[in-house]
């Protein structure tokens, strides 16, 4: 496993556990609208490495280590640490501005990091074959990537689940902008699906407002 990948999986157990035994530790660092409102920002940051239980942690950790060697590999470290934080943040910033008037909204999880990572993978490779449980049926990562975007607007306007979908939402669109950021011309490797792509998104961030998230 690359090295800086393993760095960030044993920090995400070393703070998940922490955060299951002390109440207050986890209370203090979680995603908490309110608090960030009242100038706690490192929250944006620190909420991405706490997790509600094993499931939640392993989940998140298992996609990180499957697809997280594939962008280190691609990019290098420094880059893979620039995507991972970065849609890490865009994730948070985007999940403020959905539940920003919503006081008492709390989340956890490194979903948006890891959303990010894995939409800069498919990006990379979109032709890798994914197979989504319980269906035992390859898929091109290009479609799973398109079908996760559209799964994730619904799911965050009809609050699909106990999932932070704006989160997971914003972290995707962050790997999916710093991937092309970072290496323009992954352009050519499946162009229409970056087109496609990129017009749910930019309709989700001119448009989106318009969705009336249900309460």
């Amino acid at each position: 496993m690359n090295q800086i990948v393993l760095i960030i999986i044993i920090a995400n157990v070393l703070v998940s556990i922490k955060g299951f035994s002390d109440a207050a530790f986890f209370d203090k660092y979680k995603f908490q609208i309110g608090n960030i409102k009242a100038g706690e920002k490192l929250r944006m940051v620190t909420s991405g490495f706490l997790h509600v239980d094993w499931l939640h942690l392993g989940f998140n950790m298992y996609a990180l280590y499957l697809f997280g060697k594939i962008v280190a590999s691609s990019f290098g470290n420094v880059s893979f640490l620039l995507i991972y934080f970065g849609s890490l943040l865009i994730g948070s910033l985007y999940s403020f501005s959905q539940h920003k008037n919503e006081t008492y909204y709390s989340a956890v999880g490194a979903s948006g990091a890891v959303s990010g990572i894995v939409f800069s993978a498919i990006i990379l490779y979109p032709d890798m074959e994914l197979i989504m449980l319980p269906i035992p049926i390859p898929i091109p990562g290009y479609i799973f990537g398109i079908g996760y975007l559209l799964y994730s607007i619904y799911g965050m306007k009809n609050r699909v689940g106990n999932i932070g979908h704006s989160a997971h939402l914003g972290g995707a669109i962050g790997g999916y902008l710093l991937t092309l950021l970072m290496r323009p011309s992954v352009v050519s490797n499946n162009t229409t699906m970056i087109l496609i792509m990129g017009g749910i998104i930019a309709g989700l961030l001119f448009f989106g407002d318009k969705l009336q998230l249900k309460k």
